[in-house]
């Protein structure tokens, strides 16, 4: 018999994880409340043979060039693990770059983003040759003058290309629609004038275009539809790779349903070949390799029932560990990780323990209905843009990360301390 309707779906699991006999969750072959129990709580837990079948699905599906979106999360373990597999690994400030570099990733397999790179940022990346995705005629000038200022071999660029496409998503993660901050427009004119510009430069040599049309994009028909608009362009340019940049989307709550990297892939080429492009056509993968990895545990610290009004079930972490759901309104399931399979009667929202009403980490969250005080609960699919986005908001110690594989625990990034967040003041 399989698990009861109410029972969250194993399709929101990490790849390793197993409910025991005694209903408990493993994953990677640890039990998840040992490890609370070990490591603490808030704390983020990655199956790292999760993330390793996804960097070789990408891998597999788009062939070398393919780029990990570092946004989504990184740190020096998930740097070293993606180097590793063999993927490139797309970094967007000084600071993503810096950590790359210090795990000891090959400089040449790095891509840097960002829509406002900063002299110094683009200075290094002419140190390295790291290839940059140019954003603006601003950023074509910095470039320039970089060079003239210390003549060297032309840096490799590829030009960011805003189709005119907009992805069914959240407004706020659109990037590919004409009014956006990302890139060079299509339909004005600018990205011809920005592929002219290179060509004309010593400073650069056109690797590429990218384009980006949003996150979170459920439907592969979006991504085809930027390429049939990309496509002239493209052959015009005279280019050999389009990226077509990240977004694929991936299943937060029951119901949803999303493509794998692979069929994204295949879709990307069919698109392609329909079109008449003969380019590399690749991919910078991010949420789709890390979000199902990752699990967040929490320990319930108080249950507050408001007769005839609601329920809520508060735990020791909320928005400083997961904005998603206060910036975007974005939905999670809950479950205890002593119970995964129980009965989910309970209608509560999930708060944290933050000082704002909006503090909620999942509403209308299904739990089994012994919920208590110093339960270990889990959302699941919290491994892209929780640790990434983590703040210190109420002066709250971000989580530690944990990696889990083969019946042994590691920590990837240790808790901070109180201590720690005063280290910073003058």
């Amino acid at each position: 018999m399989g698990a009861p309707a109410s029972a969250v779906g194993r399709e929101l699991l990490p790849d390793t994880a197993v409910v025991g006999g005694d209903g408990r969750l493993a994953v990677g072959g640890v039990d998840l409340c040992e490890l609370a129990a070990e490591w603490g709580t808030p704390l983020f837990v990655y199956d790292e043979a999760h993330l390793r079948a996804r960097c070789r699905e990408a891998l597999a599906a788009f062939g070398p060039g393919v780029a990990y979106a570092g946004k989504a999360f990184l740190c020096l373990a998930m740097a070293r693990l993606v180097a590793e597999e063999g993927l490139g690994l797309d970094v967007a400030t000084g600071g993503e770059l810096h950590c790359a570099l210090a795990a000891g990733f090959p400089p040449e397999r790095l891509v840097l983003h960002g829509n406002n790179k900063s002299l110094a940022e683009l200075g290094r990346a002419r140190e390295l040759g790291i290839r940059v995705v140019v954003d603006s005629f601003d950023e074509l000038d910095r470039l320039d003058r970089l060079h003239a200022d210390d003549p060297g071999p032309p840096l490799p660029v590829a030009v960011r290309v805003t189709p005119g496409v907009e992805a069914h998503t959240h407004a706020y993660v659109q990037t590919g629609q004409v009014d956006s901050k990302f890139g060079f427009g299509l339909a004005g004119g600018a990205a011809a004038e920005a592929v002219a510009r290179v060509r004309a430069s010593p400073a650069m040599h056109l690797a590429g275009l990218h384009a980006h049309i949003g996150s979170q994009v459920f439907v592969v028909g979006s991504f085809e539809k930027a390429i049939a608009v990309l496509a002239p362009f493209t052959a015009e340019a005279g280019v050999e790779e389009l990226c077509i940049g990240g977004g694929l989307g991936v299943p937060y709550v029951a119901g949803e349903e999303a493509p794998t990297i692979g069929a994204w892939a295949a879709g990307l080429r069919a698109a392609a070949q329909a079109a008449g492009l003969a380019v590399r056509i690749t991919a910078e993968p991010g949420r789709a390799i890390a979000a199902a990895a990752g699990v967040t545990l929490y320990t319930v610290g108080t249950v507050k029932r408001i007769p005839e009004v609601r329920t809520y079930v508060a735990v020791d972490g909320g928005m400083s560990d997961n904005p998603r759901p206060v910036l975007y309104g974005s939905g999670y399931e809950a479950f205890l990780a002593r119970s995964v399979d129980a009965p989910r009667p309970l209608v509560a929202h999930v708060v944290g323990k933050h000082c704002e009403s909006g503090d909620v980490v999942v509403r209308g969250a299904r739990l089994p209905a012994d919920t208590a005080v110093g339960d270990v609960l889990c959302t699941p699919v919290t491994g892209a843009y929780g640790h990434a986005m983590a703040s210190n908001y109420n002066k709250v110690p971000r989580p530690a990360v944990v990696f889990v594989a083969d019946g042994s625990a590691r920590v990837a990034v240790r808790r901070e301390s109180l201590e720690d967040l005063l280290r910073l003041d003058a």
